[in-house]
């Protein structure tokens, strides 16, 4: 790609207020994952473990074990988190069974509902039935393989998080390492991130379905702490040695200098499920396609993308009786499944090829 601009005016802007804390402001802080009473008998050891977290904090030690790159990497000498080379692997392990023929076709399903009964609502979600729905429905037919990414445990189970994204992407795109390696950040206790997990679960699959609710007139929460931690599989950058870690300029440098922005999940296939109750589906089910067209994700078809209400404008207390009432809706996402995983047999055997590959995109990101 040519040049876009002079590298040598790729400064970082600066200007925003320190969000570091004081000793006893973060000690305060520490303490309050032992605010139990049932902690008071291990008192003297609460404070050791503080002590050892403020001088991390304090030394910002973000990735406490490292190891030098190696080969085929743009620097072999650079230090890089060993969790973060881990989660690189995972990745390429994950490509090399999408690529592998022989194998049965992957579906991963994802429930995008944050409800469940093993939590605050005190009952299962519409979406996971509906998912359930899909897996059924796709179990039953030969060759495939389905998983399912349940994102309502982000709220349920302990120690399960997907952490925000820092937006990376938008100070330069080679900022933005593929897998993203601004997590774990040990030093400021942002730990037990899922998307380690999820990246490959997305990367192995030749078909995904997401199946969520209508959340104030948008997607679910947890989906949209996926979507956005999902911008490194497109054009993010696989060798965090080229930007020395996180060293904004030299990303800006990198990126001015020409950067192929790479689809690392380009040509899977997607279906899109969205449901709600009053307003909103629509336009969130479109907000959806479009975000994974952008990624070069390829539609299943015209029966793959489903927006409908359920339930419209009753009781939320009688919902699910209304789900069960509603045997259309149940049919039309057994059928966005199958949609699914028809394209993906006919894509695995070439009768459904990918159309515009080899058109040059003037736009790229």
């Amino acid at each position: 790609m040519a040049k876009r601009a002079n590298p040598d005016t790729a400064v970082p802007r600066k200007g925003m207020p320190s969000p570091r804390l004081s000793k006893a402001e973060f000690k305060n802080r520490y303490r309050g994952q032992f605010y139990d009473p049932a902690f008071a008998s291990a008192a003297q050891a609460v404070d050791a473990l503080c002590e050892i977290a403020w001088q991390a904090y304090k030394d910002e030690r973000k990735s406490p074990i490292t190891r030098k790159a190696g080969k085929g990497f743009h620097d072999p000498d650079y230090e890089l988190s060993v969790e973060w080379i881990a989660a690189s692997e995972a990745l390429k392990a994950a490509q090399q069974r999408y690529e592998d023929g022989s194998s049965p076709a992957r579906i991963l399903l994802i429930n995008g509902s944050s409800r469940s009964e093993h939590t605050c609502p005190g009952e299962m979600s519409k979406s996971f039935r509906l998912v359930e729905i899909a897996r059924r429905a796709i179990e039953g037919k030969p060759g495939f393989s389905v998983g399912v990414l349940d994102l309502s445990r982000i709220a349920s189970e302990y120690g399960r998080a997907i952490h925000p994204c820092k937006a990376c992407f938008s100070t330069a795109a080679a900022l933005c390492h593929w897998p993203c390696s601004c997590y774990p950040n040990h030093s400021l206790g942002q730990i037990h991130d899922w998307m380690n997990d999820i990246y490959p679960l997305w990367v192995e699959a030749h078909g995904i379905m997401i199946v969520t609710p209508v959340n104030w007139y948008q997607t679910s929460s947890p989906v949209k702490l996926m979507m956005d931690r999902l911008v490194c599989a497109d054009g993010g950058n696989p060798d965090p040695s080229l930007t020395q870690g996180k060293d904004a300029a030299l990303a800006k440098r990198a990126e001015l200098a020409g950067w192929d922005y790479p689809r690392h999940l380009a040509g899977r296939l997607f279906s899109v499920v969205v449901h709600g109750d009053t307003e909103g589906a629509e336009n969130a089910r479109r907000g959806l396609a479009d975000w994974l067209r952008s990624m070069k994700l390829e539609p299943a078809g015209e029966k793959a993308e489903l927006d409908r209400y359920i339930g419209y404008w009753q009781p939320y207390a009688t919902s699910h009786r209304d789900l069960d009432a509603d045997r259309a809706v149940q049919s039309e996402v057994r059928a966005a499944a199958l949609a699914l995983a028809e394209a993906v047999a006919k894509r695995r055997t070439g009768l459904l090829p990918s159309i515009g590959t080899d058109l040059v995109d003037p736009r790229p990101k």
